[in-house]
């Protein structure tokens, strides 16, 4: 398997969980369904303690945490079992904190400046967030040529029928989607039809 996190799958599942008893079976759920990645957002307050589930329960999948904007938070998803960081945006306070962790991380960025900015710092892998909102796909397209050695996870509005239109580009390695665990789904116990659309999401082009 690669060390890229952009390699692993087309799309990274970005779960927000709001109930602790869904982490270890939304988590199955993606396994069976051909996707053995998982991104749980700081989001709630059960955040971490999923993580720390789904680590111990389903070491079969890839586990990280997103939503990274405190530096003690990068601490706090390490004890918790994360394998991998992801951050909505960057600062270096930030970005030392994540590679202090010694976890594999995707710095966030929007803008061009931000880009370069992390060019600087070292890094060639990156979020693009949010991703819709701040130009879509034809942005990625139109910062490929001067931006080269840059590449993406956007995230942030992406559906499964726009989700190609940004794997096509070559500086894109992956999305982040949110789609494959809708909300009613995680309340209806729907384990099933989340199985389904990670199957479906593995036939994306990557």
């Amino acid at each position: 398997m690669t060390d890229s996190l952009l390699d692993r799958v087309p799309v990274i599942p970005v779960v927000v969980l709001h109930d602790l008893d869904h982490a270890v079976p939304v988590a199955r759920a993606l396994v069976e369904g051909g996707v053995p990645v998982i991104e749980l957002t700081l989001r709630t307050p059960v955040a971490l303690d999923a993580i720390e589930a789904i680590a111990t329960h389903v070491p079969e999948i890839l586990v990280g945490a997103g939503t990274i904007v405190a530096p003690a938070q990068a601490k706090d998803a390490l004890s918790a079992g994360a394998q991998f960081l992801v951050s909505p945006g960057t600062t270096e306070t930030l970005a030392a904190a994540m590679q202090d962790t010694g976890l594999p991380h995707l710095p966030g960025a929007a803008t061009v400046s931000e880009v370069l900015r992390l060019l600087e710092l070292g890094y060639s892998e990156m979020k693009f967030f949010p991703a819709e909102a701040s130009g879509g796909a034809d942005f990625l397209k139109s910062i490929g040529s001067p931006l080269p050695h840059a590449r993406f996870c956007p995230t942030g509005g992406i559906t499964a029928s726009s989700a190609a239109s940004y794997l096509s580009l070559p500086n894109v390695g992956c999305v982040g989607g949110s789609w494959l665990t809708p909300a009613d789904a995680l309340l209806d116990h729907d384990w099933d039809r989340i199985v389904r659309i990670a199957t479906e999401a593995t036939y994306l082009p990557s």
